[in-house]
């Protein structure tokens, strides 16, 4: 915390009473004028942040096939590694009970998006899928024409997306998606993207001592990344893509840890596999 420094006393000189009138009036048209810190605190919160869910641009940008998703070619894979959803706001109130029940272990639950919002169900949805014996985590929907990644990272550890060595909880996920509000790489250049994730997974890594996860699609990472490979030794990757597999992975990484196979899952649409089993995932829990 900043000190506070003592200065020398300030002497008081008597003003005329036209002079005052005008200081008075020059030191209130701040308060006036467009554009005030209030204001632009308002422009910078999200428009829409009930419908910016994980892979909630993935389908409008990149399509996918839903029918392969749910058809024979998923059932290939149906048994192999272990089942998760994710969710959010708009799945509102989660009947954990029904899908532990139905052979889900994990979820991700969207904690906040930017440095404004959080998830009103947040607390059922996280404490819910805990409570019926899965295995938990939270992940924040990234705004980088909003804020720096540091910013949104600790903002993200306060809100939700804390770790907990307790053995339930997953590191915190990244989710770098296309812009649900304009530009597609929200402004900026291949570079400056990289520099943002590297702001956000740095600072994460020193709130929380882990690593995030970081959900991309190879697409959106080639086109906003230049197809950086300098994250995969570091984070692991979650890979949406709606089909009979995972496709080529984005440079850098080797192989995937969850992919995000369906939005259109009974009970929860976003539905995802853990590239191991069940031990592995505990293992990625406990930051071994």
């Amino acid at each position: 915390m900043p000190l506070r420094r003592s200065g020398p006393a300030r002497r008081t000189v008597p003003l005329a009473a036209g002079t005052l009138v005008s200081l008075l009036s020059v030191l209130a048209l701040p308060l006036a004028l467009p554009g005030s810190a209030t204001a632009s605190d308002a422009e910078k919160r999200p428009a829409h942040p009930e419908q910016d869910w994980m892979g909630s641009t993935i389908m409008a940008h990149e399509g996918g096939d839903r029918a392969a998703a749910g058809g024979s070619g998923a059932r290939a894979w149906s048994r192999r590694g272990v089942s998760g959803v994710d969710v959010s706001s708009h799945n509102k109130k989660v009947s954990w009970s029904s899908l532990r029940r139905s052979g889900v272990r994990f979820a991700y639950v969207k904690a906040s998006e930017g440095t404004s919002y959080t998830n009103p169900y947040f607390t059922q949805q996280y404490r819910g899928s805990y409570h019926s014996g899965m295995i938990h985590g939270a992940y924040h929907f990234a705004l980088p024409d909003h804020s720096s990644g540091g910013s949104q990272a600790r903002y993200f550890a306060d809100h939700g997306g804390d770790w907990s060595a307790d053995g339930r909880t997953l590191p915190g996920a990244l989710d770098m998606e296309y812009n649900p509000y304009g530009a597609t790489c929200y402004g900026k250049s291949h570079k400056a993207m990289v520099n943002w994730i590297r702001d956000f997974t740095r600072t994460y890594r020193e709130e929380t001592g882990r690593h995030a996860v970081i959900y991309t699609s190879t697409n959106w990472w080639k086109k906003c990344t230049g197809n950086s490979g300098k994250f995969g030794r570091t984070n692991p990757l979650w890979i949406p893509r709606y089909g009979s597999s995972v496709g080529a992975l984005p440079a850098g990484w080797r192989f995937h840890s969850i992919w995000q196979h369906t939005s259109s899952g009974h009970m929860v649409g976003d539905r995802n596999r853990f590239n191991g089993s069940f031990t592995r995932l505990q293992v990625l829990a406990d930051g071994n």
